[in-house]
């Protein structure tokens, strides 16, 4: 595997109920930083995101942001970020970010997690890429998800080799190591 330099995190604009997803992203954040691995993420200041960059950012690492015009006029922008790249869409967006990262890692978030998620994995199931997918499965987080991918394949609609295209690591420790090679 080649080096990883660069990698997009998707995660909530919301910080969630438990003190353990923020911390978990504080954590990420700060590993990829001591690693050497700069940070792609959605551009925004509010939930995980903001979270997540801070940390970055706090541990001397660098974070660039991709936002859509519109969130950005909303006045959620990150603006203390290494780089804040405007785009038209929202899909704009994420090809962007696809682009730039050679890995994805996912923490906890609602829809707009899922559908980054969901794409960049399908994407992978096409060999449009052949990158690292990690589904970082904070305090259980994504169980339900991951009992529901199980159905799918026993039911059917998923291939067992193409379940394996989403990794699992049980917190952002185990993240870092996996895209830094150190696993």
């Amino acid at each position: 595997m080649a080096e990883i330099r660069t990698v997009a995190v998707f995660c909530g604009a919301q910080a969630g109920d438990d003190p353990v997803y923020r911390a978990a992203a504080s954590a990420l954040g700060r590993g990829l930083a001591e690693a050497g691995i700069r940070l792609v993420f959605g551009g925004g200041r509010v939930g995980l995101m903001g979270a997540v960059a801070d940390a970055v950012l706090a541990a001397g690492g660098e974070a660039h942001g991709v936002i859509p015009t519109f969130l950005s006029r909303k006045e959620i922008a990150h603006v203390g970020l290494s780089r804040l790249e405007e785009v038209p869409t929202m899909h704009e967006r994420k090809a962007r970010m696809a682009e730039l990262a050679q890995a994805f890692l996912i923490l906890p978030g609602g829809y707009g997690t899922l559908d980054e998620m969901m794409e960049i994995v399908t994407w992978k199931q096409l060999r449009l890429h052949a990158k690292p997918c990690v589904l970082i499965n904070t305090h259980g987080y994504w169980d339900p998800l991951l009992a529901f991918l199980d159905r799918a394949v026993e039911a059917g609609f998923l291939r067992l080799e193409n379940r394996g295209l989403l990794e699992v690591v049980p917190g952002a420790n185990e993240a870092v190591m996996r895209v830094s090679g150190r696993d």
